[in-house]
Parts: C-alpha cells; structure tokens; sequence
C-alpha cells in the first residue's frame, strides 16, 4: 500500500526545554520547565500528583540547585550537538523539523529592552544547518518554557502586561528569522492554559484565595494567549509574506461510554469546552455561545475589550496543528478510568493502553481529522503523536522497538485513509525524532524517539545517539512512500 498524498511534510518534533540543555550559558536564565527535579516516587500515572508542583518548591530549587536533579537544565544536549542531531534526521529522510525557541534565551528577563545576540545567534545557526540539509522548519514560539521572572515578577499570563513582552519577543524573532522559518506556532497546545494552569501561563494557585479565583484567573490567562496569538499573526502580515501562522492544540478526542442519549450529551458538552472551544476561537476568530453559557453559569468573569475581540476576529490561523495521543471515554455517572496526557478519561474496553495508562487508538485519528476538517475547512497537520517506552540498549547498541514501528504505522494507515476521505492533511512530525526529557515527569526512561540517547534520569551516561530499528524502519518508509 502506497501513501497517497505526495510532497507530505514527514518529520519530527521537539521543545526547547527538552533537548537544549545549557541552561546557564551565554546569559539565558531559568524557566519554569528548568526549575522541576526529578522525582523518583512520582506516581507516573497520577495528573494530580504531575500537576502538584507548589509556588514555594519553585522557589527553593533555585536553593536546592545541588541538592537535586534538574533534568530539563541538561536535556539530551542540543545545544552543543545540533549539527550531529539534525544529520540523523536528514538520514532518516525527514522534511521538516518541529522545534521551539526559549523565551529565555532570547530575553532572559522577558522585560529587557534588547535581546540577547548570543541566543539570536544560536538559533541561526540551527535554522541555517536545517536548510542546508533540505529541512523546513516549524517553529513553536512558546513551549512551556517561561522565564521563572515572569511568573514571580508579573504572575504569569494573568497579567495583560505579559501580552506586550511576548509581542515583542515574537516580533524580535520574527524580523530575525523570516527568511529561514516558513511555518510558525504562536503557543504550544495552548489550551493546557486551563488544564495546567501553571504549566501553560506560569501563574501559581497559592496566589488565589480559592479555587474560583484561580480558575477565573486560567480563564483570563488564555483569552490574554488568544489575543496575543492574534497580535502575532497581525504583525506577521506585515513582516513577511513567507510567514505561515498556525495554531497548535492538544486534541482531546472522547468518546461517549455508551448509548445512553445522558452519557451522549455528556460527551457533547466535555467536546466542546475540552476541544472545540479552542479551535474555535483561534480557527473562526469568536468565543462560541456555549462558551458564554459555560462562563454565565460558573461566574467566571473575563477582563475582554471589544478591541481585543476585533483582532482575535480578524486575525485566525493559516492551518491547525494538533498533538494526538489517546483517546477516552465520557460517562456522565462514575466510570473505570484511565490516566493520560491530559485530563484523566474514561477507559474504553477495545482499546489497549501503554505503561502511563493512555489507550491507543489510530483510528482515532483519521475520526478527528475528518471532524476538524468538516468543522473548520482549514489544512491539517499532526504536530504531535508518538508512543512512549522504558528502554534499554541492547548488546548490539540498539532498540528492536517493534512495537513503535506497530504504534507508527497503523496511525500512518489512518492518516492515508483520511487523506482519501477528501481531508487536507499536509504533515506530520512525531513525538518526537530523539529521546527527551519527559515534560511531564522529567524522565529520560520514558523514551518516544527513533534516536537512542543514552542518558538515564539522573543523566548518567555519555550522551552518545544510538539508532533504533525503527530509525531504519521510518528511512525506508520514507524512502519508497510504501507501509
């Protein structure tokens, strides 16, 4: 079986605070990404207990710098081994390479009035290896990476003043960098502004009274990330032609736990406040009416000008990108549940699950290209999908990771499958090419990429890349356009 859409942009996708590591060289400064140790007795499939990082353990890891292991502050090295990196993925045939800036890299404070030349000078450096190995590239603006003063200085995305030092960082970079970056995302899944508050906006419970004001103040953060996405795109018109905004959300496909017309409209409401909401916002520039009902009724009140509304109306997305993992169920009455990436969801009896409790489901895929391509009627891109193990090198220095080439290509059948349903779907980059520091619970032992690196959670080890077999496998697939 051929893959049917030609010229497809097959690739592989990363975040700064994952791979760079150098976190103190050459006048960058810590995020709150950085600032998170490593935790050997986390319970892995426990949102609440990865999301249970308080305002005060943030403030003592600046303290506690030798006293713990800060994986984020290493990752797999990047930042010294961009070139070995990026001819691993020219070898293994990829198109495009997803990747993100560090706000902090470029302005460490976030407030300066001028950036940092040696961050400028970094990231030229690896747009420029990537086009000279035949790459595109798509650049997250911010991914889950703010600079620590931002959320201690102005609260995080709480507060309006962050919209105009965002602005200007993705001005700065945007004048830089526009004849080397064709495809761009303002925010990383941006709507983990409200399932993980301080992850997304870097904005702390402890500084809300109650648990109202503390979702008020979510709810407040993302609108400020709309309109900010919106100023972006405003601006990238006027910048260059070259520029190709998107958006980028994490999907949350969910399916009713049975036929029961209560569990179906359950299903129907969790739909649209956990995945079309956001899609809607950034894809049809307006906050849809049940949004309004889903305020009116918690009290949550929105500081929004008319203004503001204007420009998130006139300024919506070129395409939509999205990172899907799993799929889960929806009951309105208590049901067995699962963990996942996310939100914790319902388990599906027909589905298997991977060690971190998030069910598979490729099939899934092809159902929610086909939905936001009816819905929205804009290209499509999968800017994230993978399947993440505990893994060891084995005595011939590899990976036999069969079940990877399993998770990849059945997702792959569905996407082609989509694409002869008649949707738009133009590229796809995989969580992620090279293993990476976890974002969720800091581990380099959950391991996604095809590139082996050989970094335990304490990073232990020579950091040397290793190719597994599905590095051979991806190769040849790209090579003959054949599963």
């Amino acid at each position: 079986m051929k893959f049917e859409r030609k010229n497809f942009l097959w690739g592989g996708a990363t975040s700064a605070s994952q791979i760079e590591g150098a976190y103190n060289l050459n006048g960058k400064s810590l995020t709150l990404a950085e600032m998170r140790p490593f935790n050997p007795n986390l319970n892995r499939k426990s949102i609440e207990e990865i999301n249970n990082y308080s305002k005060k353990e943030y403030e003592k890891s600046i303290e506690n710098v030798n006293k713990l292991h800060y994986p984020k502050r290493y990752g797999i090295d990047f930042y010294h081994k961009y070139k070995e990196d990026i001819a691993l993925f020219k070898e293994a045939g990829m198109k495009i390479f997803r990747m993100s800036i560090s706000w902090s890299r470029i302005y460490p404070n976030g407030d300066e009035n001028k950036p940092n030349q040696e961050g400028i000078e970094f990231y030229r450096k690896v747009f420029e290896e990537c086009k000279k190995s035949g790459m595109e590239i798509m650049l997250t603006i911010q991914h889950y990476d703010i600079p620590y003063s931002i959320a201690k200085n102005y609260n995080g995305w709480s507060n309006k003043k962050v919209i105009d030092l965002y602005i200007k960082f993705a001005a700065t970079i945007m004048e830089e960098y526009k004849d080397l970056v064709k495809y761009w995302l303002p925010f990383n899944e941006i709507n983990v502004a409200t399932l993980s508050p301080i992850t997304g906006l870097g904005i702390f419970r402890e500084d809300y009274k109650t648990e109202y004001e503390f979702l008020n103040a979510s709810y407040q953060g993302l609108h400020n990330q709309f309109f900010a996405q919106a100023k972006v795109i405003e601006l990238s018109k006027n910048i260059s032609k070259n520029i190709k905004m998107g958006c980028m959300i994490a999907n949350i496909t969910t399916y009713a736990s049975d036929c029961n017309p209560i569990n179906i409209l359950e299903n129907l409401l969790t739909q649209q406040m956990n995945r079309y909401f956001y899609y809607d916002v950034v894809a049809k520039g307006i906050y849809p009416t049940y949004s309004k009902r889903y305020f009116r009724e918690r009290k949550i009140e929105i500081n929004i000008t008319e203004e503001e509304l204007k420009v998130i109306k006139e300024n919506t997305v070129d395409y939509i990108t999205f990172s899907y993992y799993m799929t889960s169920t929806v009951s309105k009455s208590n049901q067995d549940n699962n963990s996942g990436n996310l939100i914790i969801g319902g388990k599906n009896k027909f589905l298997n699950a991977t060690e971190w409790g998030w069910q598979i489901d490729p099939i899934g895929l092809r159902i929610t290209l086909n939905e936001l391509w009816d819905r929205y009627q804009l290209p499509l891109f999968i800017s994230e999908n993978g399947i993440g193990v505990v893994e060891k090198l084995d005595a011939n220095n590899t990976v036999n990771d069969n079940y990877r080439i399993d998770y990849l290509k059945e997702h792959f059948i569905q996407i082609n499958e989509a694409i002869l349903d008649g949707v738009d779907v133009f590229g796809y980059t995989m969580w992620t090419p090279i293993d990476v520091v976890s974002l969720s619970t800091n581990e380099m032992s959950k391991r996604y990429g095809l590139i082996y690196v050989d970094y335990d959670d304490y990073h232990n080890g020579n950091g040397k890349r290793y190719k597994k077999k599905s590095f051979s496998w991806f190769k040849k697939f790209i090579e003959t356009n054949e599963f």
